[in-house]
């Protein structure tokens, strides 16, 4: 659990990169509709989170750096006993003071009379722009009002900036208690998939295996998936967000599961393909070991000071080379890779950074250079090979074969950490798992 402690720590660092005379705006996600009057279940906004763990819809916070009443504003639902009879309980601003540390609390109803009070004599407004329109319109109306009224005094308007490019930066390095629940959300996803190996059966529905590994996620502690589970069996496997899971489990098939659960807010991401029947073929077998050797390559790439883009590098190297020993690819490995001839077999990147987002945020490249690996930083390696069943340019034999292989990497001071390895990805390993 992330302490007090560390969410003003959060904050501190944050207004310390805003600067004086500057205000921060962050909107809670908004509550999405799924059917008539049922909503989504409910997922905040992951900046809100980060900042100071407030879990519920309708709010916004504000940080102020510098001001004397108190830096730390929340504006949130009020107490309510009869929607709290139907939708549950609400903090209120009266025991956010206590509970989140909040040293001004307001209902959300009386954000029109108090936020445009507080813009007023700021140069610099930080806010995330695109996540909820409505919002956006209110704020920029708010703002507009400060501009206009500056513009007739004669004063300099204020500035919106980026808030996304500070807090990416600031959520980039996990500290020592994110990396705690991320190694438990890791150990959670790997029991997962060792139980949809132990479980699968020839004749079984995808969606069969998905309940599997969801199952083991929520009765080990998780709130759920981290995302839409994916488990696409045979040519499925070459669909790369591929989330309908209703085919049938066939013997001679492979099945690729890409699922993560979610733990305390922070996400994992494991991808593991194996052999519905218990055994891979020759064809298989040969596919998946070109993509276990280009994740062994690209792994070895991660330590501190090294650059972002050559676990990937590394990967494609590997994958084109393996192609032309087995004939699928022609040519020389070194033009093969300039021509990017390997893309019709592994058309992503190998790597993304991961945190509360299975896609976390952070930059890839810093004034247009790759960025360099921290300590702290935690990413995903994750190649691939993906033979289209339609792909008449390749021999039958390999037509409909998808293996992608995924594991959670930790950047340590002296290279780096796997938390998924309690799952396993050596074939024989699988079989004897299956088996």
């Amino acid at each position: 659990m992330i302490s007090k402690t560390e969410y003003a720590a959060r904050r501190k660092d944050l207004m310390s990169m805003m600067g004086d005379n500057s205000i921060a705006v962050i909107a809670s996600a908004s509550e999405k509709v799924r059917s008539k009057d049922t909503l989504y279940p409910y997922k905040q906004s992951t900046n809100l989170s980060y900042l100071c763990g407030f879990s519920e819809p309708s709010a916004v916070m504000v940080l102020i750096p510098k001001r004397a009443q108190g830096e730390f504003l929340l504006f949130c639902r009020d107490k309510n006993p009869l929607r709290e009879t139907w939708d549950g309980h609400r903090l209120g601003p009266l025991a956010a003071k206590n509970t989140l540390g909040v040293q001004d609390a307001f209902p959300i109803d009386d954000i029109e009379d108090i936020l445009p009070g507080l813009l007023e004599d700021k140069s610099r407004v930080y806010y995330s722009a695109g996540k909820d329109k409505s919002f956006d319109s209110r704020l920029m109306h708010w703002v507009d009002e400060v501009r206009n009224n500056r513009s007739v005094e004669g004063h300099s308007t204020c500035e919106f900036v980026d808030l996304d490019h500070l807090l990416g930066e600031l959520r980039l390095i996990k500290s020592a208690a994110e990396i705690k629940l991320m190694r438990k959300a890791a150990d959670i996803s790997a029991q997962a998939h060792c139980r949809a190996m132990k479980h699968c059966k020839v004749g079984q529905k995808e969606y069969q295996l998905q309940a599997e590994i969801e199952h083991e996620f929520m009765m080990s502690g998780a709130s759920g998936p981290a995302y839409t589970s994916i488990v696409g069996s045979g040519s499925n496997a070459c669909v790369l967000h591929y989330i309908e899971n209703t085919a049938t489990l066939k013997s001679g098939d492979l099945v690729l599961i890409d699922a993560g659960c979610e733990y305390q807010n922070y996400a994992a991401d494991i991808t593991r393909t194996f052999p519905v029947n218990g055994r891979y073929s020759p064809e298989q077998a040969a596919i998946y070991d070109i993509v276990l050797a280009a994740q062994d390559a690209a792994i070895k790439t991660i330590a501190p000071g090294v650059t972002f883009d050559q676990a990937n590098k590394a990967a494609i190297e590997t994958i084109t080379q393996g192609l032309v020993d087995l004939g699928i690819l022609v040519g020389e490995v070194d033009s093969l890779i300039t021509e990017g001839a390997y893309r019709d077999f592994y058309m992503h990147s190998v790597s993304h950074w991961l945190g509360m987002d299975v896609h976390d945020v952070g930059d890839y490249k810093v004034d247009s250079h790759w960025r360099v690996y921290e300590p702290g930083m935690l990413l995903t390696i994750e190649p691939g090979i993906y033979i289209s069943a339609e792909n008449r340019q390749v021999d039958k034999k390999w037509r409909g074969i998808g293996v992608r292989i995924e594991d959670d990497i930790l950047v340590t001071k002296k290279g780096y950490e796997i938390l998924t390895d309690g799952v396993p990805k050596q074939r024989d390993q699988i079989e004897q798992l299956m088996a």
